[in-house]
């Protein structure tokens, strides 16, 4: 079946510092082309130097000219983001875009962090959350966007507010969702409190629907050795081009979160075809997980108690 070409004009990004979270490959990689060749000087903090180097590389047969370099990060080590950030505030520049964009999805068995967080939660969720905090001042500077990355899952589940690190009843995709839930939350606090304290930064939502991407794959660092069959279907259909998107498709929503003039603090952008799962990207009507400020401030509260980090003193 013929798809129809989708594609998204980017602005001139000249003279912007750009951060995107998981570029080594897939959506994010996409996403630091895309920025690269509008201009910004692109960073893309990665855990694997290898597969950044061959990302880079990539990046550069599409814009020669790019201005892209690597950092370290492993968000699932808190010390690992403290140290990124420690590191970007050395270099003392601005960051005008932070693309939230990395993320880990329903490890077969329970895992944890470095720092003893459920896999999923402790780095789709506050990995994120820290590094924000540890960026703010360079955010502020920059009057940055700040575009975090959610997922279809965010529609389902809720919070386990009574067991956030899923000790005793692991459910793989229940706890992926409670971390998109959690990270969309704490995307729009962010920009309710740049309002409130006059931070300058703008935050909003993007999820990439559903597209053939490495997330359900195989993956042997969070003991997945096959792909799974989800994956296999999701890629079938996207070949023939029915439902769901391509992972170049898939990138459109947070490019236009993250660049778009028209694209608003609090707003939140994703594929408008049949579902959301595929199609041109625009504006969603919120989830109704994510509408709950009470919600957002209590995982804001929750959130700085585990990371042991602060946005008042970032």
């Amino acid at each position: 079946m013929p798809r129809t070409p989708i594609d998204l004009t980017v602005p001139d990004l000249s003279g912007k510092r750009a951060v995107v979270t998981g570029a080594s490959d897939g959506i994010g990689l996409g996403l630091a082309t895309r920025l690269a060749a509008a201009g910004a000087e692109v960073l893309l903090p990665v855990r694997n130097p290898h597969k950044g180097e061959a990302a880079i590389g990539t990046i550069r047969r599409t814009a020669p000219d790019a201005n892209v370099s690597l950092r370290e990060l492993d968000l699932s080590s808190l010390d690992s983001v403290a140290a990124l950030g420690g590191t970007l505030r050395e270099e003392g520049r601005p960051i005008h875009l932070l693309i939230n964009n990395a993320g880990v999805m329903t490890p077969p068995d329970r895992q944890t962090t470095a720092d003893s967080f459920e896999l999923q939660f402790g780095t789709n969720h506050l990995g994120h959350f820290a590094l924000v905090a540890h960026l703010l001042p360079l955010l502020r500077a920059g009057r940055a966007r700040v575009t975090s990355q959610v997922s279809i899952a965010a529609n389902q589940g809720a919070i386990n507010w009574d067991d956030l690190n899923w000790e005793r009843s692991y459910d793989g995709m229940k706890a992926y969702s409670q971390s998109k839930i959690a990270f969309g939350l704490f995307g729009l606090e962010l920009d309710r409190r740049s309002q409130a304290h006059g931070w300058g930064i703008t935050s909003n939502l993007s999820h990439p629907g559903v597209a053939p991407t490495s997330l359900l794959a195989a993956r042997p660092e969070v003991g997945r050795s096959k792909d799974t069959m989800g994956v296999r279907l999701i890629r079938a259909l996207s070949a023939r081009g029915i439902i769901v998107g391509t992972v170049e498709s898939a990138q459109f929503p947070a490019l236009l979160a993250a660049t778009s003039p028209d694209a608003k603090g609090g707003g939140f952008y994703g594929p408008r075809g049949l579902g959301h799962m595929g199609g041109p990207p625009g504006e969603q009507k919120l989830y109704s997980r994510l509408r709950s400020a009470e919600e957002a401030r209590r995982i804001w509260t929750a959130s700085e108690n585990l990371t042991k980090v602060s946005f008042q003193t970032a």
